[in-house]
């Protein structure tokens, strides 16, 4: 079994409110939505581990004694594995004006003494607006409402709220408004690998820096999810990464509690009998009621994407087959220490939107084969349906925004091809092509599925035989966005109805679905980009020096 848990297991026993947390919920609540609603609640005993590792407190003794060990918890776990439950229960204990979730005093014998929240605000967010009110709030709403607790609370669709009116429970799907996220004393981020929107992406770093608003609360976070699609950009695959740096000590926090799952390497997946070992192990105690035969079931389907399920059932992170490039393999190959020189052969790739998506500048050294994101210009969430305001209806790239990065790279470097999509950019690339010459602007166009197909092939060998590298998150970029990183991992294949010359089935990129917010426009840019470089080598240019003498052959 491979588990990271952060921080580990270590000689020194910490008192836990834990105990008391998971027998006051055994004797009041009772499952929620599912084949055992309504039921008395029995706990596993990782449920238990889970709980009593969340609720550690300082010792008696300590400057901090009888306060919160840790004050972000993230469990990941496979799919099947109730943990929207597990989320909702604490919530519900969080809640009770009785329940013991906070140290108020130690006994004789130095343990923990529980006591309730004194006016608890409890948000619990959702990836989409649709989905607020059925993960955790509507578990806890069930759960609540079928326990022998249901008195002591007014519940509704849309919030929760103790008889004496002290204290709320609410479904979210963005940020909350100033005076309410200063009073969070505990919160939910339920499906974490879901939320990849920069609205929600922003919402979670804000309601983190919530928490410290109110000390005598003793706040905390809860982040829940399956394990993340690798380079999506998901808030679950930024805590998965910031855990690994607090685990290998580039980063010092103690407020972090990390816990994830997943079957070790060593299950061969191809056959049924590795398939089922690696379900078990991921399952950890749940073995014991999950449906194993059913998740092996979905395995022997031909139709499933065996990645898919990989990812979700044995809790490896690995992305979706439906992905056009591997990411893992791009992560790889990134070279964040190389300079480009000035006045360095370089190759364009262009492409995007005018008022809506997005709209990308990808470069690429020919000697090197260095690609960098030269320019990003993003709608703001709603433009794109991300969620936003109305006000972001009339967003457009700024187009002297764009003019001056590509003013600026022609200025620094000498470009010996822009490739360029012309859809909603004609004019603009008739004036580049005027000011840098007809044979250095080219206008490419991505609708020409035979020429796209190759050239994302030629790319994704590429990536494959590592003939690139690259800086990781782009120049002027920080390191959380790793913006084209992100664009390459959403971009998804769509087969198309003819072969290449070898053979094969030949694909282009698109979204993941028509509407979908997940930008692959520096996808397509770096491609193009590429695209440029290798008709440099073909036409005997090897950048190696800027006088290079088949500089002038572009075609």
């Amino acid at each position: 079994m491979t588990v990271l848990m952060v921080p580990p297991l270590d000689k020194k026993l910490w008192p836990s409110m834990g105990p008391q947390v998971i027998a006051w919920m055994e004797e009041n609540l009772v499952f929620g939505p599912g084949d055992l609603r309504g039921q008395p609640l029995v706990l596993d005993d990782e449920q238990k581990a889970l709980i009593t590792r969340a609720y550690e407190v300082y010792p008696k003794g300590h400057d901090l004694a009888g306060r919160r060990r840790f004050k972000r918890v993230d469990f990941s776990l496979a799919k099947g594995l109730r943990k929207t439950e597990l989320a909702a229960l604490i919530a519900a204990a969080e809640l009770h004006p009785a329940a013991p979730v906070r140290c108020v005093g130690f006994d004789r014998w130095r343990r923990p003494l529980g006591g309730p929240v004194t006016d608890p605000y409890i948000p619990l967010v959702a990836y989409t607006e649709e989905q607020s009110e059925e993960l955790a709030y509507g578990a806890l709403r069930v759960i609540l409402e079928e326990s022998e607790v249901r008195e002591d609370f007014d519940i509704g669709l849309e919030r929760i709220v103790r008889k004496r009116g002290d204290g709320r429970a609410v479904a979210l799907a963005s940020a909350p408004n100033a005076r309410d996220g200063a009073r969070t004393t505990f919160q939910v981020f339920d499906e974490t690998h879901r939320m990849t929107l920069s609205n929600l992406k922003r919402a979670h770093q804000v309601m983190l820096a919530n928490i410290p608003k109110r000390p005598l609360a003793d706040p905390w976070s809860l982040e829940v999810t399956t394990a993340p699609e690798p380079g999506v950009g998901s808030v679950a695959e930024a805590t998965m990464e910031y855990a690994l740096t607090v685990k290998e000590g580039r980063v010092e926090d103690a407020s972090l509690f990390y816990f994830h799952r997943q079957a070790s390497d060593q299950h061969d997946l191809t056959t049924e009998e590795g398939a089922r070992a690696a379900v078990i192990e991921a399952s950890g105690p749940a073995a014991a009621w999950r449906d194993i035969e059913g998740i092996l079931d979905l395995w022997r389907d031909p139709t499933t994407d065996r990645r898919y399920w990989e990812r979700v059932w044995t809790n490896r992170v690995v992305q979706s087959t439906e992905q056009a490039f591997d990411i893992q393999r791009w992560r790889e190959l990134a070279d964040p220490d190389h300079v480009v020189e000035e006045g360095a052969l370089i190759t364009l790739g262009f492409d995007g939107a005018r008022y809506h998506d997005a709209t990308a500048l990808v470069a690429t050294e020919v000697a090197t084969g260095y690609q960098w994101l030269a320019g990003l210009w993003e709608a703001p969430p709603g433009r794109d349906g991300g969620g936003g305001n109305a006000n972001t209806e009339n967003w457009e790239v700024p187009e002297e925004e764009v003019d001056a990065a590509v003013e600026e790279c022609f200025r620094r470097w000498k470009v010996w091809r822009m490739n360029a999509d012309p859809y909603w950019w004609q004019t603009q690339l008739a004036q580049w092509a005027g000011r840098y010459g007809d044979k250095v602007v080219v206008q490419w166009t991505t609708t020409r599925y035979r020429a796209i197909a190759q050239a994302l092939k030629t790319y994704s060998v590429a990536i494959q035989a590592g003939e690139l590298s690259h800086g990781a998150s782009g120049e002027g970029q920080v390191d959380y966005e790793k913006d084209l990183e992100r664009h390459l991992a959403n971009a998804h294949r769509r087969e198309l109805n003819f072969v290449d010359e070898d053979g094969q089935r030949t694909w282009i990129i698109q979204k993941e679905r028509h509407n979908s917010p997940r930008k692959i426009d520096a996808a397509m840019a770096a491609v193009l980009s590429w695209e440029g470089r290798t008709m440099a080598l073909s036409a005997g240019v090897t950048g190696n020096s800027i006088y290079d003498e088949g500089a002038s052959l572009f075609l």
